[in-house]
């Protein structure tokens, strides 16, 4: 009997001391005091902060040497964050992303303009069908294989400059990522021709381009193009020699940049790498623009221009209104054809009449 009321106490009591415990375990919360922050509202797919936010904040803005030691060996292996890259990349979407846009399409509505107000730059007395030899059949084709590999370099670099703004909408990222792609190697795999071109149109043409006396007045009287008064021109004239030192100049710090651009293994580092970027672009960018306004001269703005790289020959009175002073010595030397002679030498034989017919009809 008795140890049967001792169990019904200790039973009792258990109960007890569980019913309190477990009301304990519920209200402990609640009184523990401020428990952590409440947990923020994320948008839709994110769980949750990156733990480390912080830490590489307070790394990325220190006011501190930004170079540290590593046992990494490499170039800029001892800087952990490299601030510089955001603000190259800004400088490159607010500069020339934005702008070059508006400096090319601008650069071909001012020759529209200037196509409809002033027409084609003509030749008094029009074209007279004796020719006078002006380029070898190498230095033509060195002229179209530089104009051919720098328009393929120019849209494939606008490509990849300016695609993602203006392509992406019309084509879709999958196509435009296609296009890009096949940009990037092409342009990267023409560029050494470019280059090698380049160094033999310095040497096939530097000599005849060197500025000399009268290339001033040229260039002060507006070349004959703004105006109707005559300006004396050599072998190039003032306009030619600045386009050519342009294209030499400009070409060659694009090519030395696109070489540090494809070739990081040289050593170089970040710094020097987003530099080589902006030369390589508004080196580019400038290059492009005023080759619009060489291909412009040189087919409908100007008569008689284009001839010169189609067969090497030129009109004597396209020679005489432009370079006058070549002309001069193409007389002395008794170097002019006829129109007869020339269409023989092309393998178009025409008799005089027929000569000049076309010649008056020119």
């Amino acid at each position: 009997m008795l140890d049967s009321f001792r169990s019904s106490i200790l039973y009792d009591v258990l109960k007890l001391t569980s019913t309190l415990l477990l009301v304990f375990m519920l209200t402990a919360p609640a009184t523990a005091g401020p428990g952590p922050p409440k947990r923020p509202d994320f948008p839709q797919g994110v769980s949750t902060t990156n733990p480390g936010n912080d830490l590489w904040r307070e790394v990325r803005q220190r006011d501190l040497p930004v170079t540290g030691t590593s046992q990494v060996k490499g170039v800029d292996s001892g800087v952990l964050i490299n601030v510089e890259g955001d603000r190259w990349a800004r400088f490159r979407i607010d500069n020339p992303v934005r702008h070059a846009p508006t400096l090319l399409v601008a650069v071909v509505l001012v020759l529209l303009a200037f196509y409809v107000l002033r027409g084609k730059v003509g030749i008094e007395g029009g074209l007279s069908g004796r020719m006078v030899f002006r380029f070898t059949d190498y230095e033509r084709s060195l002229h179209w294989c530089l104009a051919i590999v720098f328009l393929f370099l120019a849209i494939t670099g606008l490509i990849l400059l300016l695609g993602r703004t203006l392509m992406i909408p019309l084509f879709g990222h999958h196509l435009f990522s296609l296009i890009a792609s096949a940009s990037k190697e092409g342009h990267n795999l023409f560029g050494p021709i470019f280059l090698v071109s380049l160094l033999l149109m310095l040497v096939s043409f530097a000599r005849r381009n060197i500025y000399e006396k009268g290339d001033l007045t040229w260039l002060l009287k507006g070349g004959g193009i703004v105006g109707k008064g005559h300006v004396s021109g050599g072998f190039f004239n003032m306009g030619e020699k600045s386009w050519y030192w342009l294209v030499i100049l400009v070409g060659l710090a694009i090519s030395i940049s696109g070489l540090i651009l494809v070739f990081p293994n040289f050593g170089q580092g970040r710094v020097i790498m987003m530099v080589s970027n902006v030369v390589h672009v508004f080196g580019a960018i400038v290059l492009i623009a005023v080759s619009i306004g060489h291909m412009y001269l040189g087919s409908i703005g100007t008569e008689g221009s284009s001839e010169g790289m189609k067969s090497g020959y030129v009109d004597i009175n396209w020679a005489e209104a432009h370079h006058d002073r070549w002309a001069k010595t193409c007389h002395e030397n008794d170097e002019i054809l006829s129109a007869e002679e020339f269409a023989r030498l092309q393998g178009n034989p025409i008799d005089s009449g027929d000569a000049t017919t076309g010649a008056a009809n020119d």
